[in-house]
């Protein structure tokens, strides 16, 4: 069922975002033309109302176009029709303490989201408690279920499905630690602790996805994209900065034009291209409707863009884009 939200917690999530906001170098590119490539004809497609708690943070697309998304705030599971409906398919229960003691924030959230190809969910739930903080399992037409105890001191964020190896690797922004667990649950092992994980005092490892053979990671608080090769026994390489000066990158996605990415930066309200050689352009902006965007996904030639509206306290959104050639 559908539990509607105080505003105080709503209020919380908002104030967290602005500290992120404050402690992120500002971005010199905020001018930027939104119209430039390779995103084109920006619209949003759907409203979030921020009053239940619907701070969208993550998102998981489907065939057929649906996808799914985290609702932060709202501790939820939705799942978004191609015409837009939201449906809620799971609300996690509340903490005893009612989520104060979650580490950084103060409020329990649902955060990453995947999908596999068989339909179950696996997503991630940060409460500062140990009966409630990992990640959990929905499978269609079941209940939510924790396959995965994660330290109630941190702040699991991230999420990432290698579906060939039938591994799950989350970012934790508050222990700077990426976890690897098997899709069936267990208990995590700690992949990477590298030192470029870690917070500058606020939020570190966020963002994260599987590619080429490597995990790609990005640290909101120092603004950068690392990589990090998965070695043939599964244990990790070293880290390698990929891009700097992105402040407050959240959530990113690959373009399908080889290492070429783009990147939702959170507090400047941007979404950024960043190229192979680290280089970044920024391609959309608060022009185009952006409220602190929390995560991009594409389909095809669409880029799906969720902005969970923690600073602006107006409008969390999701905007589609035309990703051209």
């Amino acid at each position: 069922m559908f539990k509607k939200l105080s505003t105080p917690v709503v209020s919380a999530a908002v104030l967290v975002a602005a500290a992120a906001a404050a402690l992120s170098p500002a971005s010199a590119s905020a001018s930027a033309s939104a119209v430039s490539a390779p995103l084109s004809s920006a619209r949003v497609a759907l409203h979030f109302d921020l009053a239940k708690g619907q701070t969208p943070e993550n998102i998981a697309l489907a065939p057929g176009g649906a996808a799914y998304v985290t609702l932060a705030a709202g501790r939820q599971i939705a799942e978004v029709s191609p015409k837009g409906t939201i449906r809620i398919l799971a609300t996690l229960p509340k903490p005893a303490d009612g989520g104060v003691h979650t580490p950084v924030l103060g409020f329990p959230l649902t955060v990453g989201i995947v999908r596999a190809h068989d339909g179950t969910l696996y997503f991630l739930y940060a409460t500062g408690t140990p009966d409630l903080t990992g990640v959990w399992r929905l499978r269609p037409g079941g209940a939510p279920q924790r396959i995965a105890a994660l330290p109630a001191d941190g702040l699991p964020n991230g999420l990432a499905l290698d579906p060939r190896a039938h591994t799950l690797y989350v970012t934790d922004s508050v222990l700077g630690t990426i976890w690897s667990l098997p899709t069936t649950g267990g208990t995590p092992t700690a992949w990477s602790t590298a030192p470029e994980l870690a917070s500058a005092g606020f939020l570190g490892a966020n963002g994260l996805k599987i590619h080429n053979g490597a995990v790609w990671a990005t640290n909101l608080d120092k603004g950068t994209v690392l990589r990090i090769p998965i070695l043939r026994d599964g244990r990790a390489g070293s880290v390698r900065t990929e891009a700097t000066g992105l402040p407050g990158i959240d959530d990113f996605a690959f373009t399908g034009h080889g290492d070429q990415l783009l990147a939702a930066l959170n507090g400047p309200s941007e979404v950024a291209l960043v190229q192979p050689d680290g280089s970044h352009s920024i391609v959309l902006n608060a022009a185009d409707g952006l409220q602190n965007p929390t995560s991009i996904a594409l389909r095809g030639d669409t880029a799906y863009v969720l902005s969970a509206a923690y600073v602006t306290a107006k409008d969390p959104n999701l905007i589609l884009a035309h990703l051209n050639d």
